[in-house]
């Protein structure tokens, strides 16, 4: 019984794939690479979770290296909540990281709160005697551009208003 029923499911497989023609399958098989490509990187496009290396003077002398997470951000082995709030614009990319607003890139706004006496490497502060209550985030390609912001409202993203503004604490660089 178990011989006639290998035969059955030979049979049906050898039927299945002589149906196959090389050259179709080819062309299938590069089309699905191509879409899978396509998909991991629209996926992976801005992530800015993961384990980031502080690459900039500020990042290397305040923050040392980062952890960004779904809930929260990880800070000379200290973490803090973290709130997403929405996605940054190109324009207010452009803007707060004085990055190309149409080279490919995205970025978030979080909320946070970061106690203004919390004393990071060398005994610095995030925003000197104010509590740190915004971050945005920008990838481009391996870099992470952060900005911190004091301040209850919500920090306005344009050059004109971050040029006037006191609430900004600072701009880090980071690498993958």
């Amino acid at each position: 019984m178990c011989h006639v029923l290998e035969n059955d499911v030979k049979t049906d497989l050898l039927q299945l794939f002589s149906r196959c023609h090389a050259r179709r399958m080819k062309k299938r098989l590069l089309a699905a690479g191509v879409a899978g490509c396509l998909h991991l990187s629209i996926v992976g496009f801005a992530q800015d979770k993961g384990y980031w290396r502080a690459e900039s003077n500020t990042a290397n002398q305040i923050t040392g290296d980062i952890v960004i997470s779904d809930s929260k951000i990880t800070l000379n082995f200290l973490s803090y909540s973290l709130a997403p709030i929405r996605k940054l614009t190109q324009a207010e990319a452009g803007a707060a990281f004085d990055v190309d607003s149409n080279a490919a890139g995205g970025g978030n706004l979080y909320r946070l709160s970061i106690p203004a006496d919390k004393k990071f490497l060398h005994h610095n502060t995030l925003c000197g005697s104010e509590e740190t209550q915004w971050i945005a985030t920008y990838v481009q390609d391996r870099t992470l551009h952060v900005a911190m912001f004091s301040g209850s409202n919500m920090p306005v993203l344009t050059a004109e208003a971050l040029s006037s503004s006191n609430e900004v604490c600072g701009i880090f660089g980071y690498a993958h």
